[in-house]
Formats: structure tokens, sequence, C-alpha cells
């Protein structure tokens, strides 16, 4: 990709949590099926900052903010479980995630409001895994039931950030893992349950 800004005028960058292989493989399937187009491309994950351009000079600050916010963060569980959907006020199925919201959540907004001036959200952040979009009713409701009994549980030690080869929302191509964020925090010995430490 070409940082310079010569040929665009910033770059693309998201943030995510992967879902690791185990059941990220069984995912990617249901979304290739269901004919999404992002099926194939865009890996099974949990989305903590969308894709945004920001101007070239901005990245290596995102990346100082990304790696303070992990500094200080402690392994958590994500636990997901069956299906949801966002109908009909947008045209997504997702799977669940019934623990670890609120962890999501506040790291969500500790990454918005860092360097980047984030535009106001379209919508309320709801974290959730996609699995199908930009298909018909039949495709959606498929998938639905497809994974209606899915379940994962897995510690989240780390979040990626990627970035996009192009600004061009309209082009489909893959996205670029730049780099991964480990938690750093230590676990308190007088406590069982990992948390997190964010001011």
């Amino acid at each position: 990709m070409d940082r310079t800004g010569a040929d665009h005028p910033g770059v693309t960058v998201g943030v995510a949590i992967p879902v690791p292989e185990r059941w990220r493989i069984g995912l990617d399937a249901a979304r290739i099926a269901s004919g999404d187009p992002l099926g194939g491309i865009v890996p099974a994950h949990l989305t903590l900052l969308g894709p945004t351009v920001i101007d070239t000079e901005v990245l290596g600050p995102l990346e100082e903010h990304l790696e303070d916010l992990a500094a200080n963060m402690r392994p958590f569980e994500l636990h997901l479980r069956g299906t949801g959907s966002f109908r009909p006020v947008t045209e997504v199925v997702f799977v669940a995630v019934v623990d670890g919201i609120a962890v999501c959540e506040q790291l969500e907004s500790a990454i918005r409001n860092g360097p980047i001036k984030r535009r106001e959200q379209r919508f309320p952040y709801h974290p959730h895994v996609t699995v199908a979009q930009d298909v018909d009713k039949d495709a959606l409701d498929r998938t639905f039931g497809a994974l209606r009994d899915f379940e994962a549980r897995f510690e989240v030690d780390s979040f990626t950030l990627y970035t996009h080869g192009t600004t061009d929302e309209a082009e489909a191509t893959p996205w670029t893992p730049e780099r991964v964020f480990r938690f750093l925090a230590r676990l308190s010995a007088r406590r069982n349950v990992s948390h997190v430490v964010l001011q």
C-alpha cells in the first residue's frame, strides 16, 4: 500500500478482534454460502473500529494510541452464541455476543476517542460478528437458521489494526493486518475474572 498520500488522500484503517481459526472457518464458510460479496475476502471478526479514512500522518499517532490502550488491557473471555439480526433497520445477520459486551463497548469508545476524528456513527455500536450482509431475504433467513446453534468461547488477549488497499468502498479488496496489539496489564492475583483497566 502507498502511504505517502501521493495517490490517495489517506489510508483506510479498521480495528478488530479476529475470531480464532477453530470457529472462523465455519463462519467464513457460512458467509460465502450466503452470497455475501465480502465472503472469502473479510475473515470473521468482531469490529472495534469500522473502515475509517485517516490522513497518512495520523497512522503513527493512531498506532501509539492503540499501543497505550493495549498496555492497560487484561485478557477477557468473549462468548459468542446464536444469531441475531439488525433487520429491518439494516439487512444484516450476525452471530451474537453474550459475554464480553461491556469490554468491547469500552474498547470501541476508547479507540474512537484517540487521534482519529471519527465521524458520527449512523447507528449505536453493538458488538457482533457479521455472517451475512447485502444479500436477499432468503439468504439472510438461511444463514440465520444455519448458525442458530453456533457457540464459541475464547480468550481475547489482543486486537489487530488493519489497513485497506483502497479508499473506494465499491471495490472489495482484502484487509491487510498491519499490527497486533497484545494486552499487557498484569492479572490481579485477588480476582479470578479477567477485566480491563481502561481509564
